[in-house]
C-alpha cells in the first residue's frame, strides 16, 4: 500500500450553514456575540425595567414623607431641663438638641425621669408618656402630619 492509496475511515461532514441570509457570510449582518445575535432575541422595553424597579410590597404608597424624627431620650431631658419647665421645639433649639424648628422630634422612654416636665407640640412614645405623667408632668399631643390628634371631638 502506498500513500496515494490511503482512504479515510469516516467520510467528510458538510460544514454547518450559519445564519443563512444572503451574501453576508457567517454572521449575516447580526454582528458577533450577544443577545441581538441569537435566534429569537427580543429586547425588553425600557419601560418594563422601570416598572420592575418600583417596590410593590408593604405600603409603598403609605411611607412617611420626609426624614425620620430626631429621637431624644428622657434621660437627656432630665439632665438639661429644670423642674416644671415647658419643653417645646423652641426650648430644644436653645439647648442645642435640634438645628431648625421644622425638624420632627420624638421623645422616647430611655432613662429615668424625676422632674415634672410639660411636653408641648412634640411626638411622644406611649411608655414615655406614662413615665412623664407618673412624674407629675403633662403631654400636649400633636400629630406629626399637622392634624389634630385622633378623635372627632377636635373637629368643628
Amino acid at each position: 500500500m502506498q500513500l496515494h492509496q490511503l482512504q479515510p475511515i469516516h467520510g467528510f461532514k458538510n460544514k454547518k450553514r450559519i445564519a443563512r441570509g444572503g451574501k453576508r457570510g457567517t454572521y449575516s449582518g447580526r454582528g458577533q456575540k450577544g443577545q441581538k445575535s441569537r435566534a429569537g432575541a427580543k429586547i425588553r422595553p425600557a419601560e418594563r425595567d422601570l416598572i420592575i424597579r418600583i417596590p410593590k410590597r408593604r405600603g409603598f404608597k403609605n411611607k412617611p414623607l420626609g426624614p425620620k424624627p430626631l429621637i431624644i431620650n428622657m434621660g437627656e431631658l432630665e439632665k438639661q431641663f429644670e423642674n416644671k419647665q415647658v419643653i417645646d421645639k423652641k426650648n430644644l433649639r436653645e439647648k442645642g438638641f435640634i438645628k431648625t424648628l421644622g425638624q420632627r422630634v420624638k421623645i422616647l422612654s430611655g432613662g429615668e425621669l424625676k422632674k415634672t416636665l410639660k411636653i408641648k407640640g412634640l411626638e411622644v412614645s406611649r411608655k414615655a408618656e406614662e413615665k412623664i405623667k407618673a412624674a407629675g408632668g403633662s403631654v400636649e399631643k400633636i400629630s406629626p402630619y399637622g392634624r389634630p390628634p385622633e378623635g372627632r371631638e377636635n373637629r368643628k
